[in-house]
């Protein structure tokens, strides 16, 4: 995977911050009851219920592909390589969760979201782990 194609290693903690900051609104709109479309002036694409929820997704989207694509801040090819098999196996997941959810559910928003979220999620706690897992036997055979 090329390096040069990756955001800067800084680009991480906005991307985390960026999502985070997203949680509590998402949770603010939801418990004032604001999340569910209402009335008939509401109708269309500027509608105030559509707009929110381009932005507060727009938020987390951007978040989570701030983090997901920023350098380590050593970044080597064995990193290279689990960053390539992370998002094989993300792909794979969200083909299958896609697959299921379209036979299980009419629900287009809920789908999209869906489609959105779990291949950037998924990807970032798998490459995290095996970076985790990656590290910790190299200071477990560097100790015996």
């Amino acid at each position: 995977m090329k390096t040069r194609f990756l955001f800067p290693h800084w680009c991480r903690y906005l991307g985390y911050t960026l999502f985070v900051i997203h949680i509590p609104v998402v949770l603010f709109q939801k418990m004032l009851g604001f999340d569910t479309p209402g009335g008939t002036i509401d109708n269309g694409l500027f509608n105030p219920h559509h707009l929110f929820f381009m932005a507060t997704t727009l938020l987390m989207a951007v978040g989570l592909f701030l983090a997901a694509f920023s350098k380590e801040k050593i970044e080597d090819e064995q990193i290279s390589q689990l960053r390539l098999d992370s998002l094989q196996w993300a792909i794979y997941v969200n083909y299958v969760l896609l697959i299921v959810s379209l036979i299980l559910s009419s629900d287009t928003e809920h789908i999209l979201f869906l489609n959105l979220l779990i291949p950037l999620v998924f990807f970032i706690i798998r490459f995290q782990w095996k970076l985790f897992q990656n590290n910790r036997m190299l200071k477990r055979d560097g100790n015996a």
